[in-house]
């Protein structure tokens, strides 16, 4: 079946929040009860200040992933500078049916799309170090890590950088 990438539903939001929210928890990258998580099960305001996209199963309308794009201004970009575009948040949902269907690359292929259309030079996201599948697929889209700019939101916890630049991107 078919799976598409879009910008969030209102309806859909709850569903996207809670998806993001248990697929971090399952995989090991934020506590249950923790502030993180409590941000990703409510992505209303990433969906009115940045951009709430989901990947769905257009034969079944399942909402399979999510992944919030911060165009340059917006208050999710963490590391992002001056025009760059950045993501955030992407989850694919915890359940065998939605995995190894190519649901984060095509969320990452979305928001490089969803950048181009604005012109923007540049895109940078941040990824905690373990989540090296997730790595692989960045690598394989063109993006090249950014040490210089791995930050810690939390002690104890580096993130890794990566960017991708734009003129003559291969995806």
């Amino acid at each position: 079946m078919s799976i598409i990438v879009r910008p969030a539903h209102p309806d859909e939001y709850d569903v996207a929040g809670h998806l993001v929210a248990e697929a971090f928890i399952s995989d090991g990258h934020t506590e249950r009860d923790g502030d993180y998580a409590k941000l990703l099960r409510d992505p209303r305001d990433r969906a009115e200040k940045a951009e709430l996209l989901v990947a769905v199963d257009e034969g079944t309308g399942t909402v399979l992933g999510s992944v919030t794009f911060a165009p340059p201004g917006s208050p999710y970009a963490d590391l992002a500078q001056g025009q760059e575009g950045e993501f955030r948040m992407l989850a694919v949902a915890p359940d065998p049916a939605a995995r190894g269907r190519g649901v984060g690359e095509l969320m990452v292929r979305a928001v490089i799309t969803r950048a181009k259309e604005l012109g923007l030079p540049r895109i940078v996201m941040s990824s905690q170090q373990q989540m090296a599948f997730a790595h692989r697929i960045y690598e394989r889209l063109g993006f090249v890590r950014t040490p210089e700019r791995d930050w810690s939101p939390i002690p104890g916890m580096v993130l890794f950088t990566y960017a991708l630049e734009l003129s003559g991107s291969p995806a």
